[in-house]
């Protein structure tokens, strides 16, 4: 019970606010010598080194890199102002383009911080000028902001594929079809409420001095350019022609030829992406490496059998453990980042996906899903954060949290539909 007991202590721990990296490792050296002495670290430098030179890892700063060079180049500006012209006509115009600026800025930046304060600051206050309710506003940005997550090229995808040991290129094919979903999703939800609500999302009046065809051209020419960085990036990992850290640079490279192309293009912007770029991945890295040693400490004390003996006797078999899988996984997101769930919880969980011989990816997507919806679960959201930071004075933490919970809702909908239904999401 001693792997049990260290897992619960960890989570506390987090819940008290200590750096997460620090937490794993502190505790599992105080377990891991308690229980077996330190011999049992006698491998830790070659699982660090493993670790290190992992080359599907390398793309993590690669893409982070691409995605912080396209935030500075006032992308997400263009796409939004351009895109809600197209859209302002129709009731809920302005909330449709935001959802659609989302879902092309996680396919080309996957940047959630940079994506939610981006169209904060830009299409928030549009939305609230024309009345717009403020819940179905917030609910829209925060959500929008979090497509990055399954999305590809998606963080979440390259550190589960090499958690489960699944190729990252099959995941990022894989999530294409579920992301789609989602966003007509959501779509299709702003249009029910705009129609049920007429007065909570109004169409904007259009400027007759623009003509239909230039807002078409000038839609067109923000959209094209990070389209085409898209298209080459996961197109090169789809036709075989690339690996996925390969791509990776390849779309760091694409992303300062925009910059250029933009006219944003300097040393010191590149120096700030850089920097930015050193610091997401330490994070993550130290917090792998915090979580190589939990779960070397959690092996060792027979925590991995404990957790593979209650999963199998589950009610209901492999559908048992997969509906405990997933509330667990949404009620941690509820507290802990997805970086945690992703080093600490789901190699926990794998050796028992594979004894119940489940589709690895079909069992990926369903994680990465689950994780995107703990960006916008209260009370530790970080997209409701991120928001809250950049709202006008007017907009409350309540209107926030009241505008999240339907996408909340949607996003558990599609996640059970790829659980139900694999087969047309090409999984079975």
């Amino acid at each position: 019970m001693i792997g049990i007991v260290m897992f619960f202590v960890a989570l506390f721990a987090l819940l008290l606010g200590f750096p997460v990296a620090f937490t794993f490792g502190g505790i599992a050296l105080i377990f891991g010598v308690w229980a077996e002495g330190f011999d049992m670290f006698a491998f830790m430098p070659y699982r660090i080194q493993s670790i290190m030179e992992n080359t599907v890892l390398m793309a993590v700063p690669l893409f982070v890199f691409m995605g912080l060079v396209l935030q500075k180049t006032r992308l997400a500006e263009q796409l939004l102002e351009s895109m809600g012209r197209l859209f302002g006509g129709v009731r809920g115009g302005i909330a449709i383009s935001t959802v659609l600026v989302g879902a092309l800025l996680a396919a080309s930046t996957g940047v959630v911080g940079a994506s939610v304060v981006a169209m904060g600051l830009i299409s928030l206050p549009v939305m609230l000028k024309y009345n717009y309710d403020k819940g179905l506003a917030c609910g829209t940005i925060c959500a929008s902001g979090t497509l990055g997550q399954i999305i590809p090229p998606s963080i979440v995808l390259i550190l589960l594929g090499d958690v489960l040991g699944v190729p990252v290129g099959d995941l990022f094919q894989a999530a294409i079809l579920p992301g789609f979903v989602l966003v007509g999703a959501y779509v299709a939800y702003i249009l029910i409420y705009a129609k049920l609500n007429p007065d909570a999302a109004q169409p904007i009046e259009r400027d007759d001095s623009i003509s239909r065809s230039q807002e078409v051209f000038t839609a067109l020419k923000a959209v094209i350019p990070p389209l085409a960085l898209i298209i080459v990036v996961l197109g090169s990992i789809f036709a075989g022609i690339a690996t996925p850290t390969e791509s990776a640079a390849l779309g760091g490279f694409g992303a300062i030829v925009l910059a250029i192309l933009y006219r944003m293009f300097s040393w010191k912007m590149v120096y700030e992406a850089a920097k930015e770029t050193v610091k997401v991945t330490a994070m993550v890295f130290a917090i792998l490496l915090g979580a190589t040693a939990f779960s070397m400490a959690f092996t060792y004390t027979g925590g991995d059998y404990l957790v593979e003996e209650w999963m199998m006797a589950l009610p209901g078999e492999k559908w048992g453990f997969l509906i405990i899988t997933m509330l667990v996984i949404l009620i941690l997101g509820f507290f802990i980042d997805f970086v945690e769930i992703c080093f600490i919880i789901v190699p926990i969980l794998a050796p028992v996906a594979e004894v119940m011989g489940l589709n690895m990816t079909w069992f990926a997507i369903l994680i990465a899903m689950n994780l995107q919806t703990s960006f916008l679960t209260p009370p530790f959201g970080f997209s409701l954060f991120y928001l809250k930071g950049v709202a006008p004075a007017g907009v409350t933490t309540r209107d926030i949290y009241r505008g999240v919970m339907p996408f909340i809702a949607i996003q558990i909908a599609v996640l059970a539909s790829i659980l139900i239904f694999p087969n047309f999401y090409g999984m079975g």
